[in-house]
């Protein structure tokens, strides 16, 4: 691959995902904390990501495919969020919050899935087998996860910022600039501009029962995942990790990830094949909730981080190069959105207002019983693995 073309590449993974990194994992201790918000509306919170993520993908990939150049789309979507970002830092009460989180998760969902078809384009433009050459770029998703969360715990430890939590915004809105200018250096990313709505040809795929039972599942545990995202900051808190410590802590599932994705991910898809990477993804996160189940000692909390990384890798960036192999160049782009509509958007919009829900019905005088909580999505995984098992054919 070219260098200049793998930097461009990478570029944009690293960033599309320290972005994310910046805000996902720890805002939801700034709004149980010092912002006093309930667990029902920490999840209406995180929930304005999801719910613009089932429809902004459609359009954003319907664009890119047809009318629009991708690396624009990009580029002004960030620029936007970032606006967005610095506008949240003021915010303090749950519906002025809710509508800026809107607003700027209205631009973020638009690039999510732009960022691996531009990927892809340039792979099958060039002849490259997405299956060997991907791992390469997609390794910077990770990388970049984790070095913004060591970063910021870096900061909090100097400036002893961690206890109200601005800092995680203002670090997103920086990043959504530097993403944004630097996308309009991008190479040149064309719409294929095909006859029919791409996003229709895409959809085709669903009069295939294997690729409903694929969606279904990922849709699942997509929403599982919001236990995650939602509890793990607080978690560790009530455990007694610092909250400085907690964005490192919560960074060494993404070197794993970082890991997982050059010397596991195409080791096991070869061994295994498509089904069973897909098994060991989603087991790795219903061993994780066993861990937060036993709840101490405190350091294996921290010990079982890896297996989120590892079920990112072997789940979901499995499933992204699954879905691409079944597209054609024309609907390439449509059909990673419809991928993220149906998963970082419905199912992670169901899995926020779940995992809302359950937190605060295990939450007694101002304490969340953590055993409880993560009980539920413990059990639903284990159902959801055991129904893939025996229904899924790859």
């Amino acid at each position: 691959m070219d260098w200049k073309l793998y930097l461009a590449l990478s570029f944009v993974m690293f960033m599309e995902y320290a972005i994310w990194a910046a805000w996902m994992p720890v805002l939801a201790a700034r709004l149980l904390g010092p912002l006093k918000m309930s667990g029902k509306q920490t999840g209406w919170i995180y929930a304005t990501f999801p719910l613009a993520c089932i429809f902004m993908p459609l359009l954003s990939g319907q664009l890119a495919d047809k009318y629009v150049n991708t690396e624009i789309i990009l580029a002004v979507a960030h620029l936007l969020g970032a606006v967005l970002m610095f506008i949240a830092v003021s915010k303090t009460t749950f519906k002025s919050l809710f509508v800026v989180m809107f607003l700027y998760s209205l631009c973020y969902a638009a690039t999510l899935p732009l960022a691996n078809s531009i990927m892809f384009h340039h792979l099958a433009k060039n002849n490259l087998d997405a299956g060997v050459h991907s791992k390469w770029i997609f390794i910077w998703a990770p990388v970049g996860w984790a070095f913004i969360g060591w970063s910021l715990t870096g900061w909090r430890w100097i400036f002893k910022t961690g206890e109200q939590g601005r800092d995680c915004l203002y670090l997103a809105a920086i990043l959504s600039a530097i993403m944004g200018v630097g996308c309009f250096f991008l190479p040149d990313t064309l719409p294929a501009g095909s006859g029919t709505a791409p996003i229709l040809q895409a959809m085709e795929m669903f009069k295939d029962a294997n690729f409903l039972i694929f969606i279904g599942v990922s849709m699942v545990f997509f929403g599982l995942m919001q236990f995650y995202f939602l509890g793990t900051a607080p978690f560790m808190q009530d455990m007694g990790i610092p909250s400085k410590n907690v964005p490192a802590s919560m960074g060494i599932a993404q070197a794993m990830q970082a890991i997982a994705t050059v010397v596991l991910m195409g080791f096991l898809l070869e061994k295994l094949g498509t089904k069973w990477t897909l098994i060991v993804g989603a087991t790795c996160w219903f061993i994780l909730y066993l861990a937060y189940i036993k709840e101490k000692p405190r350091w294996l909390i921290v010990a079982c981080q890896p297996f989120h990384g590892l079920a990112y890798v072997l789940f979901v960036i499995v499933g992204q190069i699954f879905a691409n192999n079944l597209a054609s160049d024309e609907i390439r782009g449509s059909m990673q959105s419809l991928l993220f509509a149906a998963t970082t958007g419905v199912g992670l919009f169901l899995g926020t207002q779940f995992a809302g829900i359950i937190m605060d019905k295990f939450r007694k005088e101002d304490k969340f019983q953590w055993r409880q909580i993560f009980m539920v999505p413990a059990a639903i995984a284990l159902a959801s693995i055991l129904f893939f098992v025996f229904f899924f054919k790859a």
